[in-house]
């Protein structure tokens, strides 16, 4: 189908499809495949689109302890209902960023994991280190056992309705929440979350099914012209969502506060680790704050690492960035003081040597009420 691979951690993954053929003529600047990635965005926001992501690390974490184990290690509070999600973050004792997970509860005592690819072993370590020894909690990296399909877009409901039985409306499959359902036949994982910020579900089947399930997807979708999509669209996609992205905004260096990820931080509830630390900083003047900004750029794009000026005096640095083909803007993050970060503040780049005016925005230049989600 003309897929164009990279890797992660090992394993092959899409980041565009050719349509013809052509070869990626690489640059620091917009080079030509700018429109096919332009191409495998609208197709997601306007319709639906279609992506293997089996890469993710997964684990099972399962127990009568569970729950309190995993409200102890993480920032975030538990879901409390079955098949409810959240993103919740691991700290180092200092609060810095040293993980994030998507966690779903499948009952009281099973709960299911997602992290980064590149991740994985570094999350296992996290998790089997974490754990008590009295604390009666099962541990299993279930990465190579299932696979994942990224179904998003307008239609994706219209075309996952077609191969289960399962109420996929609101009412009864809600916005990040996760069920075990049939899809195609067969017992599915699906979860109500992406990150491209569209209606859409992630499906989690037994690896050894998901080329069957693919299959299924692509045939169900014809009638609405669904598209395969690779990860430079889902760079774009996110961008336009100001999604943070991991191990470029969050990463070691940083707290939580200065990634302006504070509502995912439930100091209200019992001892995590990192609290203290970040009760500590909430009362202290910050250095660093993380910014969303529009970039009067031309021809490239914030890849990351360029440098932030005011006037001549170099304030902060970049951490990525990319074109959002819907919104028509030049999008990025970067760190700054936090006098700089305020909504409608002007920053200098300097981008492959021209310092371009960059304005901090105060939401995602995309749905910022989140209505597509929602769907």
């Amino acid at each position: 189908k003309g897929c164009v691979y990279t890797q992660t951690f090992g394993w092959e993954r899409p980041k565009w499809f050719s349509p013809d053929g052509r070869d990626e003529q690489y640059s620091y600047r917009r080079n030509n495949v700018f429109d096919v990635v332009r191409d495998e965005c609208l197709a997601v926001r306007d319709r639906v689109g279609v992506l293997d992501l089996s890469g993710f690390a997964k684990y099972d974490v399962t127990g009568s302890d569970a729950e309190a184990f995993l409200n102890r290690l993480c920032a975030n509070r538990m879901p409390t209902r079955d098949g409810g999600v959240v993103l919740a973050h691991i700290l180092s004792g200092r609060g810095r960023i040293a993980g994030e997970l998507t966690i779903t509860r499948l009952s009281a005592d099973r709960f299911y994991l997602l992290s980064a690819a590149g991740a994985e072993l570094r999350d296992l370590d996290h998790l089997l280190q974490g754990r008590r020894d009295a604390e009666q909690v099962e541990i299993r990296n279930v990465t190579d056992d299932r696979g994942v399909l990224v179904i998003a877009g307008p239609k994706s409901r219209d075309v996952l309705s077609e191969l289960t039985d399962a109420p996929l409306d609101s009412a009864n499959f809600r916005w990040l929440t996760g069920q075990e359902i049939d899809v195609a036949g067969t017992p599915t994982r699906v979860l109500r979350v992406n990150y491209v910020g569209e209606l859409g579900w992630e499906l989690h089947p037994a690896m050894s099914d998901l080329e069957k399930i693919y299959d299924a997807v692509l045939e169900a979708g014809q009638k609405h012209d669904i598209a395969d999509f690779g990860l430079y669209a889902v760079n774009s996609l996110r961008i336009e969502k100001a999604y943070r992205g991991w191990g470029a905004e969050l990463t070691n260096e940083v707290t939580m506060l200065d990634a302006d990820m504070a509502r995912f931080l439930k100091l209200d509830k019992d001892d995590f680790v990192g609290k203290a630390a970040t009760v500590q900083q909430a009362s202290e003047e910050r250095t660093l704050q993380l910014v969303y900004y529009e970039i009067e750029a031309t021809d490239s794009d914030v890849r990351g690492g360029e440098p932030i000026f005011v006037g001549e005096d170099c304030i902060g640095v970049t951490t990525s960035g990319g074109y959002g083909h819907r919104v028509g803007k030049s999008l990025g993050f970067g760190y700054v003081p936090p006098g700089n970060a305020t909504a409608g503040s002007e920053l200098d780049i300097d981008l492959l040597g021209e310092r371009l005016r960059a304005t901090v925005l105060g939401e995602p230049a995309y749905d910022p009420t989140n209505d597509r989600l929602r769907a």
